[in-house]
């Protein structure tokens, strides 16, 4: 009998169906050996050798597993085919005294019978350069979480962590906040005229003034150009043709698939990256018993097999049509700093539809199975082709503009449609009606607005996933966990999809750049990223690449730590006495936010809850679930107003709330001043209701 040794206990299933009776398997349950949680384990005046130790919640499974491997004719380790998983098989050979240099590890992309039959047929010895390079991540990663949190934790606040990568997320979140912040709106006004023609409803919008490109900034412009435009007739200057193509997107890479799930159906990063990881190692389906549905999740390539494209295209040819498919399989490049160790994220086989397993799968699941099976086969089908027609049109001096967009063949698109970003402005490419130069226009309207342009749109969990891919900071199998970390720990929150930082993460990234700029910052972890890759491709030592990250390092620890900067709040007197000695009560600020402690401390260590909220009076009744509604202050010091419930209510306005519904519309109405008004419809309530 041969032992086959994976990570994952919901894999075993799976891939026994493919292994046949001469083989067991056996699942660790991730990691069985690793540093120590409670010490350093990093000597650092020895070449910054690590100290591993079996861990101590895996003794039974350890021996159970050394039974099993002694008893087995042959021991294979088919952890997961990433640098992590080659140290997991790394760990596990040490632990069972296995010889290193033996054909022992075998790695397959996807649980399916081919591939693991592929596997079986072609181990090899574990590749020690991946382990070092997972072994350098791991030690430079204890060496800032040892060495930074206890620091901060003193200079800002009790119990706070610092990582390697994950402060850089933060200080990203934190840089985005200060540019919105600081933006300064400006004011801008649009002109647009309503047309029709042949029954058809058509606009432009002002764009030039004498053929130069012309911004109207304030009302006084805005009425000049007005004067002379609602007098002039509307001709049409140009009609330009053109015929465009838009290429299919590529498979999906662990990135793109945690943005399309979030864009697309509102999945958080941890919900993606589970449902993903039960779609890989398998799920029950009706009829079939349990069996994997994607490839592995977690890589930053594009690339496909070519057994993989070929049943793609064969299905796309059946089921859609040879109009559908490309001349030649389509490719794609791989971005620069990929370490393109895997395929792309796609089905196992096109033949296992998202319909045909809907009902075997959670909600989640089949959302995301559907996701990814569309767009792996919407990247092999031709363009989408479009007819463009761009109208240039004159009112006196003033030049106008109107766009149409005609899809003419679905091609990709009759599968899968890319995602549009609400926060952006769309851009008006309606259907036009057959126009000719010369041609005087109908005008039904023209209407002047205001508007101010934008700030930049702070992250979501996933653009902050896709800004971290483009910068080079973290990887694959680290986007989610180091984005989900800033939340858990209550550096950031979530207000909708967007991540806001909270006085504690920005305190934190201002303390980290005030001492650790150097270190904590987008273009030095890039760097650091490639120096892990170069040591997964044999081109550095992994002691070498440490040892240049802890030279530069410890000298801004020893900086700090001598520094008499601190952040932390001073506390504040309160008017609340202790009920244990009668002293007043200080209000202070701890780990998990404001708390009142007593004045008399160390000889009286009374502690209380502090709630900000018991100190100040309801101004208005929630309109949503009827509770009391306060009065808050945003960081900037501008009033609104929000319910006590702001984990399961959520309810704010920049307006009071009475509590009422409307006559006219039944939305809520709001008090401004003396007066009461509906916030959705023009209703004003009589003076004489108002007065009393």
């Amino acid at each position: 009998m041969k032992l086959v040794v994976i990570e994952a206990p919901a894999k075993r299933e799976t891939l026994k169906k493919y292994l046949g009776s001469g083989y067991e398997v056996f699942a660790t349950k991730g990691h069985i050996r690793d540093l120590p949680v409670k010490s350093f384990a990093i000597d650092i005046n020895n070449n910054f050798e690590p100290h591993y130790e079996n861990k101590p919640d895996k003794k039974e499974l350890i021996s159970e597993l050394k039974h099993k491997a002694d008893r087995a004719e042959e021991v294979l380790l088919a952890t997961d085919p990433d640098r992590e998983g080659e140290a997991i098989a790394w760990h596990i050979a040490n632990v069972l005294n296995l010889d290193l240099n033996k054909k022992c590890r075998i790695q397959y992309n996807e649980i399916s019978k081919n591939a693991v039959q592929a596997a079986l047929k072609n181990p090899r010895a574990i590749d020690l350069n991946l382990v070092n390079a997972q072994q350098a991540r791991r030690v430079m990663d204890r060496i800032v979480g040892y060495k930074l949190s206890p620091i901060i934790s003193k200079k800002v606040a009790p119990k706070l962590s610092a990582g390697r990568v994950q402060s850089v997320a933060l200080k990203l979140v934190v840089d985005r906040e200060k540019e919105i912040e600081d933006f300064k709106p400006e004011e801008y006004w649009t002109i647009t005229a309503f047309h029709e023609k042949s029954n058809i409803a058509f606009k432009s919008t002002l764009q030039g003034y004498k053929d130069k490109k012309i911004k109207l900034e304030n009302r006084q412009s805005v009425d000049e150009a007005l004067k002379i435009i609602k007098n002039s007739d509307f001709i049409v200057e140009n009609v330009k043709k053109s015929k465009t193509k838009s290429h299919a997107p590529a498979p999906f890479t662990t990135s793109t698939m945690q943005q399309d799930a979030l864009n697309k159906l509102g999945m958080s990063l941890k919900k993606t990256t589970a449902s993903a990881q039960e779609l890989y190692e398998g799920v029950d389906v009706k009829g079939e018993g349990k069996i994997a549905l994607i490839t592995y999740i977690r890589t930053d390539s594009t690339r496909v097999s070519d057994e993989a494209q070929k049943a793609c295209r064969e299905f796309i040819a059946e089921k859609y049509g040879k109009d559908y498919l490309p001349a030649k399989p389509n490719i794609y490049a791989t971005k620069k700093n990929a370490q393109d160790a895997h395929e792309a994220i796609r089905p196992i086989s096109m033949q296992i539809t998202p319909d045909m397993v809907k009902d075997s799968l959670t909600k989640d699941n089949y959302r995301l199975y559907k996701l990814i099976y569309e767009r792996f086969l919407a990247s092999q089908m031709i363009e989408a082709e479009y007819s463009n027609v761009s109208v240039s049109i004159n009112a006196g001096d003033y030049n106008f503009k109107a766009s149409g967009r005609t899809l003419e063949f679905a091609g990709y698109t009759a599968v899968y449609k890319e995602f549009v970003d609400e926060d952006k402005d769309k851009k008006d490419t309606s259907k036009l009606p057959p126009l000719t130069e010369g041609e005087k226009l109908v005008v039904k309207d023209i209407k002047e607005e205001q508007k101010f342009t934008k700030p930049p749109v702070r992250y979501t969990e996933a653009s902050l996933v896709k800004a971290m891919e483009e910068k080079g900071i973290g990887r694959p199998a680290t986007y989610a966990a180091t984005v989900t970390i800033l939340t858990a720990r209550s550096y950031c929150e979530k207000e909708g999809k967007y991540l806001v930082p909270t006085e504690l993460g920005r305190k934190i990234t201002e303390y980290l750049e005030k001492f650790f700029s150097g270190v904590i910052n987008v273009k030095f972890t890039a760097h650091m990223e490639n120096r892990l890759d170069e040591i997964a491709e044999n081109k550095d030592d992994w002691h070498d690449v440490v040892s240049s990250f802890w030279n530069g390092f410890k000298g801004l620890l020893e900086k700090a730590d001598a520094s008499s900067v601190t952040m932390k709040a001073e506390p504040i007197e309160t008017d609340i006495i202790c009920d244990k000695c009668g002293h007043k009560m200080l209000l202070r600020e701890g780990r998990y936010g404001k708390f009142l402690g007593c004045s008399n401390f160390p000889k009286c260590r009374n502690i209380m809850p502090y709630n900000e909220r018991e100190e100040k009076k309801s101004v208005g009744v929630c309109p949503n679930c009827g509770k009391n509604v306060f009065a808050l202050r945003t960081k900037k010091g501008k009033i609104f107003y929000a319910c006590e419930d702001r984990e399961g209510c959520n309810f704010m306005s920049w307006d009071i709330p009475t509590g009422e519904k409307c006559p006219e519309c039944g939305k809520y109405l709001i008090r401004k001043g003396k007066t009461v008004r509906c916030s959705n419809c023009k209703y004003v309530r009589p003076k004489e209701d108002n007065e009393c």
